[in-house]
């Protein structure tokens, strides 16, 4: 009973957020202007985009498939896309859920889930990466241009608080505490030996990336991601008559703030994310409200089409899959 109290506030308290961000984004516009500009959009741009997106989802499951392949030579690409299909759209009601629906999907006799966890904290941590390295080669070549904006929307507020910064270090301490008493006293209780084993597993998973014969095709996929994704934003650019001015730079800019807005835990990143970037848009480059919202909004919502009809796609063929073999009594 407490556990589901417990996720009832969660989830309400996270789509509160999402409300309140919505609000801040969509405040004061004049919706007649965003409707005129919704009829402007070239929309031959947007095919690109959509290809774009599914090259994104398609490299991504060729970079995780490799992280998995050490651990099980015999797990398949299609097994792994579905996952990271059903996984994606998981995470646009539940904030966080898809991450636990893709590694267990992907988990076999000879993958574990706490493995499955630990390749893709890997994968996070090489997109967190990818953003860190965007953000900074957008500033170091175009410091003029986005150097005040960072300053005074992005560094000022994160190191202004400082008690969030002192929570985070509290945090991490706490949890390199626990690991050292769980591997200390595992064989005390039968709790902590799970919990050890566990942890056993995940570091399995982190060191997957070393366990990589040849890391060469793994980056590739990295950058190829990446370049899908700042390809999204900047097709979108191009669509839009008011911000087709603007250069694949700033796509790589906005690409990576857009990023670091969807780590606000709202579902799907809505509102934190149209809030964030029409504020981008419209303190770097004069835009209206209205057209800075458009921009988000065709970022976001397109995006979320892709994700969820590959999602719903990926969801039935694993069904029919699933009892076909069942029917055949293969399992």
């Amino acid at each position: 009973m407490r556990k589901k109290l417990g996720n009832i506030l969660k989830y309400s308290l996270s789509f509160a957020l999402a409300g309140l961000f919505v609000w801040f984004a969509c405040r004061g516009l004049d919706w007649r202007e965003f409707v005129e500009g919704l009829k402007t959009t070239r929309w031959g741009w947007m095919a690109l985009f959509f290809v774009a997106a599914y090259l994104a989802v398609v490299l991504r499951t060729l970079r995780w498939n490799q992280l998995l392949h050490p651990f099980d030579a015999d797990i398949h690409y299609g097994r792994v896309f579905d996952a990271t299909n059903i996984g994606a759209m998981a995470s646009i009601v539940i904030p966080g859920s898809g991450e636990l629906v893709r590694c267990g999907m992907v988990t076999t006799g000879k993958v574990p889930f706490q493995t499955a966890f630990g390749t893709m904290v890997v994968e996070r941590a090489w997109d967190f990466f990818a953003i860190f390295l965007m953000m900074v080669l957008a500033l170091v070549f175009g410091w003029n241009r986005f150097g005040g904006f960072f300053v005074d929307n992005i560094w000022h507020p994160v190191t202004s608080h400082k008690v969030l910064i002192w929570a985070i270090f509290v945090l991490v301490l706490l949890a390199f505490l626990s690991v050292l008493l769980i591997r200390r006293y595992r064989n005390r209780s039968r709790l902590l030996s799970k919990m050890n084993d566990f942890l056993e597993g995940l570091v399995s998973g982190l060191a997957s990336f070393a366990k990589i014969k040849n890391k060469i095709p793994f980056l590739l996929y990295t950058v190829g991601i990446w370049v899908m994704y700042i390809m999204m934003c900047f097709v979108v650019m191009k669509a839009m008559p008011d911000l087709s001015h603007l250069t694949f730079a700033d796509a790589v800019f906005i690409s990576a703030i857009g990023n670091i807005a969807t780590l606000v835990p709202v579902p799907g990143g809505i509102g934190a994310y149209h809030y964030v970037l029409r504020l981008s848009m419209t303190t770097l480059y004069g835009t209206t409200g209205e057209m800075g919202l458009l921009y988000a909004t065709l970022c976001h919502e397109l995006h979320a089409l892709v994700v969820i009809v590959l999602g719903v796609w990926s969801y039935v063929m694993r069904v029919v899959i699933l009892k076909g073999r069942n029917a055949s009594g293969k399992n």
